[in-house]
């Protein structure tokens, strides 16, 4: 990808925007999907409570908690 220099951020604001009907619009939207399923949550939100602290290290393994990175 090309580095472009703006003088205004008016004009890096137009510079974002496609013309109708151009094809580029498809692979940007296709982009914008993937980026956002790879941001999705792979770890339960929230905190977890753990009755023992053995409890606790052995969830550290399984992949429903922090494995997943």
């Amino acid at each position: 990808m090309a580095v472009q220099k703006f003088r205004t951020l008016e004009e890096a604001r137009r510079a974002l925007w496609l013309p109708t009907g151009d094809p580029a619009i498809l692979v940007r939207m296709k982009r914008m999907a993937e980026l956002r399923s790879e941001s999705a949550r792979r770890e339960p939100s929230g905190v977890h409570r753990f009755r023992t602290i053995e409890e606790a290290k052995g969830a550290r393994g399984r992949p429903s908690f922090g494995s997943a990175r």
